[in-house]
């Protein structure tokens, strides 16, 4: 066990363990309000552990495993004792297995039980990543006293809700997940999911998709089945969104999240409510996919021993910024009061004729088009993807923009760096020879070597896409820094499968439908249809050109020269003595000239991926 512990150590990069001697008592039963019995395991040190605080892992995926060596084991070694439940009808508890529906009740009684056990001390962390956070955020408006924490990563409170808009059904993540779910109990099964990664893959092409389920796993799962039937509006649903509960949350909240995560959308929209109904939280987010185990596991266990024990301990924990967020492209730690930070502010980019982006509203000109055949539909390259042997985040998108069926859009090289963090969105007009019809959005980072690396993205569908129509694309949020030399890209498609289903062009039901129809698909750029993507740009004292002959009210950071500082976001001309300007940000080599009551300035604190 010494050797496991050492290798977790190492590569999660954790603190050495106050122990590594542990005993884990199995089968613990709990009981429900309606008799059903989950059972869960209680890890502590072997040399005592009554009175430490108790870190509460509820899961669907069994007990031992990864969640048990990766989650429980590093909480044990290090301050807690940990309770790790299976949830209902999941490893060896018993009732049916619902997903996400039946998370509050089991939850509250299991709260209940863990506060009447003479084992248990004075206070409670809720700790999960994914569907184990989300299961904390089903109770979060009716806590006991005893809890002192939350610590969710990875996911939000009306998980894959996000997954089943109408107007844009994400196929692969909630399919996928179903599928691993449906045979997850059977002898062999990571194995077999290993094995089967590509049958599932595979099955995604079934039509009609309802007969899917039984191609990737070989039996009918119920969940996957109703992802197709019911849209994230339905009543079947409705006991999946528990986003009203957040402002009646009375524990500080760690929040851990990634740029290329599934779940990011909603879960900045926790943040946000948090913070507007001003609770105590703080906000990571790194440069990582859902299955990253830096932001699944490095981190959020990080958040448990200083946020979550110190909190426990009824003490502070170590002082940051609320939020700390990651800013790819220049690879940096960054500090900020909120989400979004301030200082930014919308900048519309303008598709052109001839593939160009820029700054300028666009002249009169012909639309661009292209042909989109679902039978050979345009496919999902890294980006926001779950799925077994998949490369997710940021990829080389050359080959995709290859394909007849992507258009791009490109500036010329920029001249100074242009920092972009916040919420992205899009503007396209568009038609379709056909009625139904997907616009797909991606922002892109081209090197000065001519590699296409993405950024966000998104999508929706358009019905009456027939007639010339304004989409409006909600791209993924990010924080990005497009240096000098480099230039910014749109594609623009209709669609990216399997992550996004499919559009079959025919209006028929996702779950039903057998008929394909390639259509004809154009994208206007003109005055009367100015087409563009909307980046929030950080914004400076004076206006600056940031294309080469192209002009824009504000862009990115004025270059430095030598001997300013090794801050690159340092304003020319406010020097370091100025009266009112900011302490901290001088030590960091930035001369702002605000107050220090509003001060935007940044602190470095590494440049590798950990926070």
């Amino acid at each position: 066990m010494n050797l496991r512990s050492r290798f977790i150590e190492r590569i999660l990069h954790l603190p050495a363990p106050l122990t590594r001697d542990l005993v884990v008592e199995r089968d613990l039963p709990v009981p429900m309000r309606d008799g059903v019995v989950l059972l869960a395991d209680r890890w502590t040190p072997r040399g005592g552990a009554d009175g430490l605080p108790t870190a509460l892992l509820r899961s669907p995926y069994g007990r031992e495993g990864m969640v048990g060596a990766m989650m429980g084991r590093p909480l044990a070694e290090r301050g807690f004792q940990v309770l790790i439940q299976s949830g209902r009808g999941t490893f060896g508890s018993s009732g049916d297995f619902d997903p996400l529906r039946r998370e509050r009740e089991d939850g509250l009684d299991s709260l209940d039980w863990v506060i009447k056990q003479p084992w248990f001390g004075e206070s409670m962390v809720l700790f999960g990543a994914s569907y184990l956070g989300f299961v904390h955020w089903a109770v979060a408006d009716q806590l006991p006293p005893q809890v002192k924490a939350m610590i969710p990563a990875v996911t939000e409170s009306a998980l894959t809700l996000e997954f089943l808009r109408k107007d844009g059904f994400s196929l692969e993540a909630p399919f996928g997940w179903g599928s691993v779910v449906a045979s997850q109990e059977r002898r062999w099964a990571m194995t077999r999911q290993l094995l089967g990664a590509k049958r599932v893959q595979r099955a995604m092409n079934t039509l009609p998709l309802n007969q899917a389920d039984v191609a990737a796993t070989g039996q009918r799962s119920d969940y996957i089945q109703n992802i197709l039937a019911h849209d994230s509006d339905a009543q079947h649903w409705a006991a999946v969104d528990h986003s009203h509960r957040l402002a009646d949350l009375t524990v500080p909240v760690s929040s851990i999240a990634g740029w290329y995560d599934i779940f990011l959308p909603g879960q900045l929209r926790d943040y946000q409510a948090l913070q507007t109904a001003g609770q105590q939280s703080r906000l990571t987010v790194g440069p990582w996919s859902h299955m990253s185990p830096v932001g699944t596991q490095s981190t959020p266990i990080t958040e448990a021993l200083d946020f979550g024990l110190a909190h426990a301990r009824g003490e502070q924990p170590s002082d940051r910024a609320p939020v700390r967020l990651f800013v790819m492209g220049e690879e940096t730690w960054r500090d900020a009061p909120s989400w979004p930070p301030p200082g930014y502010a919308p900048q519309r980019f303008h598709l052109h004729p001839a593939g160009t982006l820029a700054a300028d509203a666009p002249g009169e000109s012909a639309p661009d088009g292209y042909h989109y055949d679902p039978a050979d539909p345009t496919p999902a390259v890294g980006g926001v993807r779950l799925a077994t042997g998949v490369k997710a985040g940021r990829v080389d998108n050359t080959a995709l923009e290859a394909r007849p069926d992507v258009l791009t859009y490109t500036t010329p090289a920029l001249e100074t760096d242009v920092e972009v963090i916040g919420e992205v969105s899009a503007e396209i007009w568009f038609r379709s020879s056909l009625p139904h019809a997907d616009v797909f959005v991606r922002l892109c980072d081209v090197d000065e070597k001519g590699r296409s690396s993405n950024v966000c993205d998104g999508l929706t569908g358009l019905s009456g896409a027939d007639e010339i129509s304004r989409a409006t694309v909600q791209l993924w949020p990010t924080a990005y820094r497009f240096k000098r030399g480099h230039r910014i890209r749109v594609q623009i498609s209709s669609g990216a499968f399997p992550r996004y289903n499919r559009n079959p062009g025919t209006g028929e039901p996702r779950a039903t439908a057998t008929t394909l129809r390639a259509a004809d698909q154009q994208v206007f750029h003109d005055p009367a249809h100015p087409s563009a993507v909307i980046l929030p740009v950080r914004q400076y004292e004076k206006p600056q050109t940031i294309l080469n002959g192209v002009s824009a009210k504000r862009g990115g950071p004025q270059p430095r020269t030598e001997g300013e500082g090794r801050n690159p976001f340092h304003l020319r001309g406010w020097p370091a003595s100025r009266p009112g300007g900011c302490r901290r940000a001088r030590r960091h080599g930035c001369r702002q000239p605000w107050e220090v009551s509003s001060c935007q300035a940044v602190v470095f604190i590494s440049s590798r991926q950990r926070p």
